[in-house]
């Protein structure tokens, strides 16, 4: 019984999961590395070309700018409106201040290379 049991357990198969599922998320030192092979030069280079390229994007957001990157999308930045929510601990009503926060849309070449 204990021998079945276990091979039915072992062999049961979920035909609503794939069966291999592979993720990976790419960081900043793996675009480092990337922009390192394909540009060629110093792994510093390739840092502060990277480096550069990220701080210019959120400094024009800082300042209320797009950065539009033909191919990719726009970074933007956009006001959220103060309201009120709830502090799921305790259920207390709190007030949210309006703030900005960054968005971005994707450019339709992103899309449909994503698809």
């Amino acid at each position: 019984m204990f021998v079945a049991t276990l091979w039915h357990q072992v062999h049961r198969t979920n035909y609503y999961t794939p069966l291999v599922t592979i993720s990976y998320t790419m960081n900043k030192a793996d675009i480092i590395d990337k922009v390192h092979e394909t540009v060629g030069g110093t792994r510093a280079d390739a840092e502060r070309a990277v480096e550069t390229s990220i701080d210019c994007i959120v400094d024009s957001l800082k300042k209320g700018n797009e950065v539009s990157i033909a191919g990719l999308g726009i970074f933007s930045s956009k006001t959220r409106n103060a309201r009120t929510g709830r502090n799921p601990r305790t259920g207390e009503s709190i007030d949210i201040p309006a703030m900005r926060v960054p968005k971005f849309r994707a450019a339709k070449a992103l899309k449909d290379a994503v698809k």
